[in-house]
This record gives structure tokens, sequence and C-alpha cells, in this order.
């Protein structure tokens, strides 16, 4: 992956706790400076860890309430209510500063938006064709393979390997049943998931804050409201469908995509995409606890190895991260 470039024009953005940061080219993954002060004695590789798991949990919690909601508006009027009630939940908290950005830093969050609205709108369209389960299982193989090509080492690619068959064994052992449709939608949402775990990280640097991402979503829900008015018309609102429209706005964007960015700001992308394997296992508790459906025995077994490569991901993380020391906020 690319580095940082040099600082844009403008007045600098500074915080209490913010490092300066710098390039090298001796790995492949980005990384974004960490708060000084010690933050690995405080928080280390599991603050991040945490965030991301936190940010799984919400938005496999969101998507399941999004299937429900599926029936009054379609996918592509689920996307439009997700996308815009975000896009104004984070616009009205972040406030984001529009001037004394660069050209290559509004070319990012607009690449970052369309990563975004992609992303949702071919994984809704999935869903309303195959099950929760195998749909989110397709999806992570984008993350999966990012993992792969982000990391030179050998033993991510072990990990990755292991949460992969984890991930297939979750979808029964293969998705010859399945919509061919709905799988190359889903094969797509993880495409976009793979991009916007790099561009989410970009946006993260150069952007304070969450204001990169309060702008993308902003762009995401622009390119999506026309789509979401010819599918849906009227039935967009409707009261009850915006109250639960925003509320899967909350569970599945505003929470999760800030807790992401967040998490971006101090964790490898290759580690950040091997996390990313446990959504198969956090959608099928939502939707044992939200949609009613069981786990079979393979299922519980996929879940295991699922956990076991994210496990196994945070282990060498950390280790690497003793070896090294403290982190002197470079990127890479």
């Amino acid at each position: 992956m690319n580095t940082r470039p040099s600082q844009p024009p403008g007045p600098p953005v500074s915080t209490p706790s913010a490092t300066t940061s710098s390039s090298s080219p001796a790995s492949g993954t980005d990384h974004v400076p960490v708060p000084a002060g010690g933050a690995p004695g405080r928080l280390g590789s599991l603050g991040p860890v945490g965030l991301v798991l936190a940010g799984g949990i919400s938005v496999q919690f969101g998507g399941a309430l999004a299937v429900t909601l599926m029936p009054r508006t379609g996918a592509l009027g689920v996307v439009t209510l997700r996308l815009l009630a975000a896009a104004v939940i984070l616009l009205v908290v972040c406030r984001p500063r529009l001037r004394g950005h660069s050209r290559a830093d509004w070319g990012t969050v607009v690449v970052f938006g369309i990563a975004m609205g992609a992303m949702n709108g071919l994984f809704y369209e999935s869903v309303a064709r195959i099950p929760l389960g195998p749909a989110v299982t397709l999806e992570v193989l984008g993350p999966l393979a990012l993992s792969v090509l982000a990391s030179r080492r050998a033993v991510n690619a072990v990990w990755a390997a292991l949460a992969l068959a984890g991930v297939f064994l979750l979808g029964g052992g293969g998705f010859s049943d399945l919509d061919p449709a709905g799988v190359a939608f889903a094969l797509g949402a993880g495409a976009m998931w793979a991009a916007y775990i790099v561009f989410s990280a970009r946006t993260g640097r150069r952007f304070p804050q969450a204001d990169g991402l309060a702008l993308a979503m902003a762009v995401a829900a622009l390119l999506f409201l026309p789509l979401g008015i010819v599918s849906s018309g009227a039935r967009l609102l409707d009261p009850t469908t915006v109250a639960l429209g925003s509320a899967v706005a909350v569970l599945s964007s505003v929470l999760p995509y800030t807790l992401e960015l967040l998490a971006l700001r101090r964790l490898p992308a290759s580690t950040f995409a091997i996390l990313m394997s446990l959504e198969p296992a956090i959608a099928a508790t939502a939707g044992f606890l939200i949609l009613h459906q069981s786990l079979s025995a393979t299922q519980a077994a996929a879940i295991a190895l699922v956990i076991g490569a994210s496990m196994g991901a945070v282990r060498t993380q950390v280790g690497r991260g003793r070896a090294k020391g403290p982190d002197t906020g470079r990127t890479s």
C-alpha cells in the first residue's frame, strides 16, 4: 500500500495526543500514529482489537434488523435509509471542517464514500436473495484476500487460510444451491469491503477524528438517494420505516464505522482484515437471536475455526509489537 504523502496545505490539525507520522517502505501495511504518552502500555494491540469486535457485533445485529425491514422498502430502500440517517447523524455530531483540505484529501474521501455505498448496496442485494450467514461468509472473502496481499509475513497467510476454511465450512462446504446473482452480489460486496478497509485507513490519516467518515457517508448517501427514490418511492417516508431505518443506520453504520476507523489508526490493515473473519460467526449469532436461525454442529465448528484464526492473528500482532518495543508512530 502507498504511504501517506506530505501534509496537505493549510493549517495543520493538531490534537493533544497526536504524534507526527513518517514513511517507511519496510512493510506492506498501513499504520497511523497512535496516541503519545505510552499508548502501548494503556491500549496496546488489544485496544483496537476491542474496537473491531464491538464494531462487528453492532454491524451484524444491525444487518439482522435490516433483513426484517426489507419487506417494507426493498434492498435499495434499506440502504438509502441507512446511509441517509447515518450521514445526518455524523455530520451533526462531527461538524467536519470543509476548508483546508487538498485535492488528494477530497479524492480519498470521495472514493471512501463510493466504496461504502457500493459495499452496502451489493450486500443488501445479496441478502435479499440468499440467507444472511452465507452472504456474510462470501463477503468476508474480500478482507481475507486483503490480509494475504497486505502482509509480507507468512504466518498471516496461515491464519487467513485457517479462517478461510472456517468461512467455507460455515457456508456448508459449498454454495452451489444458492442463487447465482446473490452469490455474485456477496462477492462484489467483499471486494468493496476490502476497498473500504484501505480507504478507511487513508481517510483516518488525512482527516481528524471522524470528520472524513462523516463526509464519506454523505457522499455515499447522495449517490444512493436517487436509487432509493426510484426503488421505494413514498415508502421511504413512512414514520415506522424511517425509525427502523435510523436504528439500522446507528447499529450498522455510525457505531461500527467509527469504531473501525479509530481501530485502523493503531492496527495494521492485514491484522484488521483477518479480524473481519469473525463477521460470519457474529452474523450467525445475530441470526439466531433476532431471525431465529439455529446453528448446526458444522456451523459451530466453523465458528471455532474462524475465532481460532482471529485469535492467532491478534497474538501474532501482540508478539510483534512487544518484539519491536513501543510504537514510534511511523507509517509503513
